[in-house]
């Protein structure tokens, strides 16, 4: 029973596409577990840079990828990401959905940009692709999932009950979709996807029984955990190893490996609280150094110095075994780097993050400065021929989160990966 998950361990945007595609290499079947396509993941492969938002990464090792239940799909753009799969010659063939994940429809879109305008200057900065709205309904016992979409008879039954629900709740859904125009386009969609379909929680679970290879894709961060981030400024799902259970339909003895995705800095999207931040010329050059404009919004991402704090976090929730510190390369030619070690909150250093964003906004890092590199690392191939204060740097982190780096990245290409640690499955 060999599973191995891939888990964001800040904030989103730390380059687990890039793992996944490598670990992808030595997986018989990669499972994504959680979110929809607000996720971004950007792959380099043949060449050609492929954005992908919904399909699991995993989908460029030929193996088998699965949707796992924890999902919510967008009908719609799933098959757009699929054509635009087979347009650059990826085969989509061996994608399998769960039948238990719920399904966005157009009207959790509009909900999604309603509920950021009421909010106002309290919006948390949503990618507004419906996700959080179709998570309320499944949690509210409302969704609809997906073998009941792909039953043309239920989907029509199931979206006269819902519908009315939702414009009972939001009146400017009226004047925008009926429930015959919704039924008339989606079931197109539903007669596509419909082979694809099955309880992907059984197949998961007579792979690993037969010992065969698995790969479980997180998306996004563990910052943005419903329970553990930095709530409200949070996704509607648990991205991290925690999640996987749930959201893949297995039970937690199946991992054996939980590999961290961080950066060698941090960065954001979106509204929410951020204790190491650079507001200033070093966080604008970081930006364009890691080019770090999201994959999915092409919004700049904020910018700042890398947080334990935050990683730990991380660590705690996911179990993780392993840290895999991307984007090494951008923090070449700083005289100093700093790190943060600790916060401190009305005058004492803790090590956890608040629960509350009135609390987290009060925290001020406390920084440990190290001596930068100056020297181009982008050609490097193992730990030793790295600067020394390079190497230092990374063994600071390890001392700072509790936790070795397995593999660090030097650049975009999957050959600018160097392993320390084999990670096995």
């Amino acid at each position: 029973m060999a599973g191995v998950v891939v888990v964001g361990s800040m904030w989103g945007d730390e380059g687990k596409g890039k793992v996944t595609d490598y670990l992808a290499q030595k997986a018989d079947v990669v499972c994504r577990y959680a979110g929809g396509n607000n996720a971004g993941h950007t792959i380099v492969y043949g060449g050609k840079k492929f954005a992908l938002k919904l399909i699991p990464s995993g989908i460029f090792s030929g193996h088998e990828v699965i949707m796992g239940n924890g999902m919510v799909v967008n009908p719609k753009a799933f098959l757009e990401e699929v054509k635009y799969l087979n347009d650059g010659g990826i085969d989509t063939s061996k994608i399998r959905i769960s039948d238990r994940c719920h399904v966005i429809l157009p009207y959790h879109l509009e909900i999604d940009e309603l509920q950021e305008k009421r909010k106002g200057d309290k919006s948390i900065g949503t990618t507004k692709r419906g996700i959080g709205p179709a998570y309320v309904d499944k949690y509210s016992r409302i969704g609809i999932r997906m073998g009941e979409f792909i039953d043309e008879e239920l989907f029509l039954e199931r979206l006269k009950e819902t519908f009315p629900m939702k414009v009972a709740e939001y009146p400017e859904l009226k004047d925008m979709f009926t429930v015959e125009g919704i039924f008339e386009e989606y079931k197109e969609y539903a007669k596509i996807i419909k082979p694809l379909v099955c309880d992907t929680g059984m197949l998961l679970d007579q792979y690993l029984r037969e010992d065969k290879k698995v790969l479980f894709e997180g998306a996004q961060g563990a910052m943005l955990d419903i329970d553990y981030g930095t709530y409200p400024f949070v996704t509607s799902s648990h991205p991290g190893a925690n999640g996987v259970s749930e959201g893949a339909g297995i039970g937690p003895l199946y991992i054996k490996e939980a590999i961290g995705i961080i950066k060698a800095y941090t960065t954001r999207v979106g509204s929410g609280p951020f204790p190491t931040e650079l507001n200033d010329a070093t966080g604008d050059l970081i930006r364009e150094r890691g080019h770090e404009y999201g994959t999915v919004t092409e919004r700049p991402r904020r910018t700042g110095w890398f947080d334990a704090v935050v990683v730990n976090q991380s660590r705690r929730m996911s179990s993780l075994t392993g840290i895999s510190l991307m984007l090494l390369d951008v923090m070449s030619g700083f005289d100093t780097i700093k790190i943060c070690k600790a916060y401190k909150l009305d005058g004492k250093e803790i090590y956890g993050l608040p629960a509350t964003v009135k609390d987290i906004e009060r925290c001020e890092p406390v920084y440990e400065e190290l001596p930068g590199w100056k020297e181009d690392i982008t050609h490097v191939k193992s730990f030793e021929e790295l600067p020394v204060n390079c190497q230092n740097y990374i063994r600071k982190i390890e001392e700072l989160v509790h936790c070795p780096v397995r593999m660090f990245s030097v650049g975009p290409d999957r050959e600018q990966t160097v392993v320390l640690k084999d990670i096995k499955f």
